[in-house]
């Protein structure tokens, strides 16, 4: 089963569900009702640009139901900043975006993901990515969360000296929910991978995390570390978390962790006895939680776009 499926057949029923395993958190068929027609009619998404030197694409949403796949290869040896900006639209539209990346050998793509959607929004973002000898890959994920919405990233990982970073933060409220799924599968010898995900969950909001690290046979040396955190603002807000390894080979270093917490009340009534009113130093306080998945990205120009992404859903928590 799967959304695509579903959407080309008009039936709701080939969607996943919280049957499968993988969707038992996100449950796209139990969300979807009837489906919006099958269109290939998009919403309007205004005038942008990008900080010079960056690639830009953005991906509006359908007018009902849509399904979208931009393929992307970086050349060997190639250098490549890109925003992949999934832009929100009106109503109950429902969404399957495949962004498929290959890197060629020696190739680095840096990469930020801006995804917004509608409240009333079903959405399913999935990028296959799969690296060459020497290849580097470092990607941010920010979300804000719809009816359904899950961004999924697996990643075919050869060793070689290929490295990869995978960083994100999601902040939901309102009945929003988000999840972020990742796969790294390490294949080969001297891999690296580095992952940290946060996130916020206020009022009915729910977030979501599964990340699985794979290590295939004869994939020694692989150095690979995978962390969630998230903060709940709320009784009736909801984390979800899964982190996994999956080892399959001798002389790795991997490891994973997850914690899920509320706002440290010490540091809140610190700030508050210096003269912070009680929204202001819980922002604060927030900002500062998410704000090293920000410094992660590593360019300037992507790490401003992230922080004022957040900014904004932080003020809209506190409203």
């Amino acid at each position: 089963m799967s959304l695509i499926t579903a959407i080309r057949a008009g039936d709701a029923a080939l969607a996943p569900g919280r049957r499968d395993e993988a969707f038992r958190w996100t449950d796209l068929r139990g969300a979807l009702g009837t489906l919006p027609a099958v269109s290939d009619a998009r919403q309007p998404v205004g005038v942008a640009t990008a900080p010079e030197g960056v690639t830009l694409r953005r991906h509006a949403a359908p007018v009902g139901s849509g399904v979208d796949e931009t393929l992307l290869t970086v050349k060997a040896g190639e250098t490549l900043r890109l925003i992949d900006h999934i832009c929100a639209g009106e109503g109950a539209y429902v969404r399957d975006l495949s962004l498929p990346i290959v890197l060629e050998a020696g190739a680095s793509l840096v990469r930020l993901v801006i995804v917004e959607d509608g409240a009333d929004a079903v959405t399913y973002c999935r990028s296959q990515v799969t690296l060459s000898a020497g290849a580097s890959y470092r990607q941010t994920v920010i979300a804000g969360g719809a009816k359904r919405q899950r961004i999924e990233t697996t990643v075919e990982h050869p060793g070689l000296g290929a490295s990869v970073e995978l960083n994100g933060a999601y902040i939901v409220d309102a009945q929003r929910h988000t999840d972020q799924t990742t796969k790294i599968a390490h294949a080969g010898r001297d891999g690296a991978s580095r992952q940290l995900v946060r996130g916020v969950a206020a009022d009915r909001g729910r977030g979501v995390f599964q990340g699985l690290i794979a290590v295939a046979e004869g994939a020694d040396g692989t150095d690979a570390r995978l962390t969630h955190n998230a903060l709940l603002l709320s009784d009736r807000a909801e984390i979800d978390a899964k982190p996994e390894l999956e080892i399959f080979a001798d002389d790795v270093a991997c490891a994973h962790g997850n914690t899920v917490g509320a706002l440290d009340e010490d540091a809140l009534f610190y700030a508050m006895s210096r003269g912070l009113p009680l929204e202001v130093a819980r922002r604060l306080l927030i900002g500062a939680f998410l704000g090293e998945i920000v410094e992660r990205i590593g360019d300037a120009d992507l790490e401003a776009l992230a922080g004022a992404f957040l900014t904004r859903r932080l003020e809209a928590l506190a409203s």
